[in-house]
């Protein structure tokens, strides 16, 4: 099997490096699934919930400003608003720690990379800052339809995880793939120098 894969990879690259960065970001994803609910939990705690966060102001709907990142205070509502600034570290925390897990994986394992790892790390984390703004943005689209379904369909408390669970794989995707394109620039090999004579 090692042999065959081996054979594999020389011959079609790309797919191979396709086929392990496919396998390495699900396993980041389940990671993430575990995690979200974790820290929302620890957060519930405190009173984090209670503090609303309101970031990135994008314009103004009915004399009221809209915020590209909208968590009120409170429990998450039906519509899908709410959380407040425990909902959003949530799920950034959790983020943040499967990003700096696939970074190092992918670079490793997928793309073999031996490319400067602070040049990486810098384009790394900017394409991280615009997918999760990118992201964020989508999400109102789709964050209030999804939790208002599920909690109407499977009750508050389990449409809520559910709704949770939905929203991180979407997010997931929309990481996978624009994250793959971009390995390919940042994780190169660089040609080892020959040995002095």
């Amino acid at each position: 099997m090692r042999n065959w894969w081996g054979t594999f990879s020389r011959k079609h690259e790309t797919t191979s490096q396709f086929i392990v960065f496919f396998v390495l970001s699900n396993g980041v994803t389940l990671l993430q699934l575990v995690l979200m609910p974790v820290f929302r939990w620890v957060f519930s705690f405190t009173s984090l919930q209670d503090a609303a966060f309101q970031f990135l102001p994008i314009g103004s709907s009915n004399g009221e400003t809209v915020y590209l990142f909208d968590y009120a205070a409170g429990a998450i509502s039906p519509d899908g608003s709410g959380g407040g600034l425990a909902y959003f570290l949530a799920v950034q925390i959790t983020l943040l720690i499967a990003q700096v897990i696939n970074f190092f994986a992918q670079r490793t394992i997928t793309f073999k990379s031996n490319s400067s790892i602070g040049r990486a790390a810098f384009w790394y984390a900017l394409a991280y800052v615009v997918i999760t703004v990118v992201a964020a943005a989508l999400q109102v689209l789709y964050k209030e339809p999804i939790y208002a379904w599920c909690k109407g369909a499977l009750g508050a408390g389990t449409g809520e995880a559910v709704a949770d669970v939905v929203t991180m794989i979407i997010n997931a995707a929309i990481s996978f793939w624009v994250f793959f394109p971009i390995f390919k620039v940042i994780f190169k090999q660089v040609p080892e120098a020959a040995p002095a004579a």
